[in-house]
């Protein structure tokens, strides 16, 4: 009987903790949302409202510095597009510049990571080494590879003489672009290494195991299992390749000078010339435009990834 007593009181001690209030709940999740006022004012102000007053300054001919300007409507969106050499011209190299890096940097990535996805003493050494390119400044890049194209005593010339050949590398205006494409692959193709490596390890074993016992070759299981299986890792690699190629701003100056010769200027640099002749509308809408041929690019590019792993 006692033992039964004691039991209850023990029973009756330990209770059920109180639900919180409907209040209570209320109260918290205020306090969380505080938490993002900080961000969110950092956001509208640096960002937001920049943007707004950028798409209203793109409809102007304001200078940057007169307090009086007027409205144009679209008449700058029509100047760059129709009837701007310069600004066409820049984005014909962007263009080539974009797929030459999407191309070669991509394949570089991807096959340094095959190589290297694996955890060891060997592979980790050889990860910081080709991921060391990226933590360099871009003009110290710039300058490096400046010296490799160096006509004169560059290592590259030094090279082709080898084999009997030489070139002018930047001097060459049908070229040039494609060289500073090389320098951009050579500068990130690390970078981009790193992220396909943490999509290779993520693939199930369990996967490759059953694709190897069904009698695939290397090739099969990956193109038929690790491809379509590390497409979030190639649609990161891709959107910010993409974002790369347009941005590569101090690379183009480092190597081609301020403001760079024609042959060699990209849609950054030319909005940032426009902006130094003071030109603020006008850079404005080119400004736009070039946000607008980013989206496009990248959501073309994001599709034909999805259509050819979906494929496999």
């Amino acid at each position: 009987m006692s033992q039964s007593m004691t039991l209850s009181r023990r029973t009756n001690t330990v209770r059920a903790p109180r639900r919180r209030t409907t209040k209570a709940r209320r109260v918290d999740e205020l306090i969380l949302l505080l938490f993002t006022v900080p961000a969110l004012v950092i956001y509208i102000a640096f960002f937001v409202l920049p943007t707004l007053q950028s798409a209203q300054y793109s409809i102007t001919n304001w200078d940057g510095f007169s307090r009086a300007f007027d409205y144009v409507g679209v008449h700058n969106f029509i100047r760059a597009v129709t009837n701007d050499s310069l600004f066409t011209s820049s984005l014909v190299n962007n263009l080539k510049f974009w797929i030459i890096v999407l191309i070669f940097q991509t394949l570089a990535a991807l096959v340094l990571a095959v190589m290297l996805f694996r955890n060891s003493r060997t592979t980790s050494v050889l990860r910081g080494l080709f991921f060391f390119p990226t933590i360099l400044s871009s003009i110290s890049v710039a300058y490096i590879w400046k010296f490799i194209y160096d006509p004169n005593f560059g290592l590259g010339n030094g090279l082709l003489h080898l084999f009997g050949l030489s070139s002018s590398f930047l001097g060459n205006n049908d070229t040039a672009i494609y060289w500073v494409a090389l320098t951009q692959v050579w500068f990130h193709a690390g970078q981009m290494m790193t992220i396909f490596i943490a999509g290779l390890q993520s693939v199930p074993q369990e996967m490759l195991e059953a694709a190897a016992v069904d009698g695939a070759s290397r090739w099969r299981t990956f193109t038929a299992v690790t491809w379509p299986m590390i497409a979030p890792a190639t649609s990161i690699v891709l959107a910010y390749t993409t974002i790369q190629s347009f941005k590569a701003f101090d690379v183009i100056l480092g190597l081609a000078g301020n403001p760079p010769k024609p042959s060699m200027d990209i849609l950054s640099t030319r909005i940032y010339t426009t902006f130094a002749n003071n030109q603020f509308g006008y850079a404005a809408a080119e400004a736009i435009l070039f946000v607008v041929v980013i989206l496009v690019l990248n959501g073309g590019v994001k599709r034909l990834v999805g259509l050819t792993q979906a494929g496999s």
